[in-house]
């Protein structure tokens, strides 16, 4: 057994820890809570890692663009990408979420805190992106005042002469290099870490998936697999990559997005299998990426408006088309800017409610699943910064698939 084990490849075995995990989580309900500090750990030292390769990746990657006006060129497409995407996300979390009517005759008993903080404002949450003091940022854990330090520098290493924009750029790779190696021996303990926080979600949450709830969390996974089918038609029209190639060569992603919840600690991830499996340009994916983590927010956002239309019906209202679209517009807001909001996804979600003036506690309710829910979130949001990395590489014909691969790379 134990040969036959190591002959599986790394996600098979990620896989068979998962489901060894879900099933003693079930079997073992509460209790299997117990070991949870084992995967809690294991996600510590990917985050401890990750936030410097995020760094030290986007500056070795903005370094070999070469010119600012080729930075800029890559840059307008992936923002104009992750806007029209989120739009999108949230567009479709409207659309399942109504369709399905998931908050009819559901109760709303949840106690929810008084104090959560005000809707933001625009200048407010672009305020909160520039950082003030950059090691603070990096004590806290603030990826997009960090991203926002690193494009900066970047700019400056870019406007060098070329000898000292080489010396720094030769020290970013090999720093980067340095932090890849890092969160390899880390990963190394990714079954049994991701084993473990899958043991302690189902057994926390597994009894609670019933009646409306069930129905909820079925409609938000069903308004992300609409999401994946974009995806899929992107990869397949535009980048004119096989979808099914593209599934099986990013498959280890998944696993790591579905147990750990978090897009900066699935970052890791995504950074080492577009280098080494789909091989992608170093000069957009470490640049494409870590910006993809902040601002590419396709499930959270399809959880916003899933939460949002499910408040609305449980206490009986219905909203217009231009209140529909006032939704959209207030979901994007938010999504993008979200990283500069303290509390997470929950806050947000009470934030969005409270613009629209709904009841809190259907937030609370939701607070008791949102695990299970944001396994979801996070598999659609670092899926969703792959195919675009993936896409613009191909459009910026920086990259094509290698011969012996089976991918559709016929002419449009």
């Amino acid at each position: 057994m134990f040969k036959f084990y190591k002959k599986l490849s790394f996600a098979t075995r990620i896989l068979i820890w998962m489901l060894i995990g879900a099933v003693l989580g079930l079997i073992f309900k509460e209790k299997a809570i117990i070991v949870q500090p084992i995967g809690e750990m294991f996600l510590q030292l990917l985050v401890m890692g990750a936030i410097p390769l995020v760094f030290f990746n986007l500056l070795a990657g903005m370094g070999s663009i070469g010119t600012v006006k080729a930075f800029g060129k890559v840059g307008l497409k992936i923002v104009v990408y992750y806007l029209f995407s989120t739009a999108m996300a949230i567009t479709v979390g409207i659309f399942v979420m109504s369709m399905t009517e998931a908050g009819e005759g559901i109760t709303l008993t949840g106690e929810v805190p008084d104090n959560i903080g005000v809707m933001p404002d625009l200048a407010t949450i672009i305020q909160d992106m520039i950082p003030t003091n950059i090691f603070k940022s990096f004590a806290e854990g603030k990826l997009i005042q960090i991203v926002i330090f690193a494009v900066l520098l970047g700019v400056v290493v870019l406007n060098l002469p070329e000898q000292k924009k080489e010396w720094f750029q030769s020290g970013f790779e090999r720093i980067a290099e340095l932090m890849r190696h890092l969160v390899e021996l880390i990963l190394r303990a990714s079954p049994l870490g991701l084993g473990a926080l899958m043991a302690a979600t189902f057994g926390e949450y597994g009894s609670k998936i019933v009646g409306a709830l069930t129905v909820f969390i079925g409609s938000v996974y069903l308004a992300q697999l609409i999401m994946v089918l974009f995806y899929m038609m992107i990869l397949w029209f535009i980048g004119r990559v096989s979808p099914l190639w593209f599934l099986n060569k990013t498959s280890a992603l998944y696993a790591t997005t579905v147990a750990t919840c978090s897009s900066l600690a699935s970052l890791a991830v995504s950074l080492d299998i577009a280098e080494k499996d789909l091989r992608l340009p170093k000069k957009i994916f470490s640049f494409t990426l870590p910006l993809g983590a902040q601002f590419n927010k396709d499930g959270t956002s399809i959880m916003l408006a899933g939460i949002l239309i499910f408040t609305a019906q449980a206490v009986g209202i219905d909203f217009t088309l231009p209140q529909m679209i006032q939704v959209v517009l207030v979901g994007l807001l938010l999504s993008e800017g979200s990283g500069g909001i303290p509390g997470g996804g929950l806050v947000v979600a009470m934030l969005f409610a409270e613009a629209f003036h709904l009841p809190l506690e259907i937030v609370a309710i939701v607070g008791g699943i949102y695990r299970l829910i944001d396994m979801g979130n996070t598999t659609v949001n670092c899926m969703g910064d792959m195919v675009a990395t993936t896409v613009i590489s191909k459009l910026e014909k920086a990259w094509k698939p290698e011969s012996d691969e089976k991918v559709y790379d016929k002419p449009a």
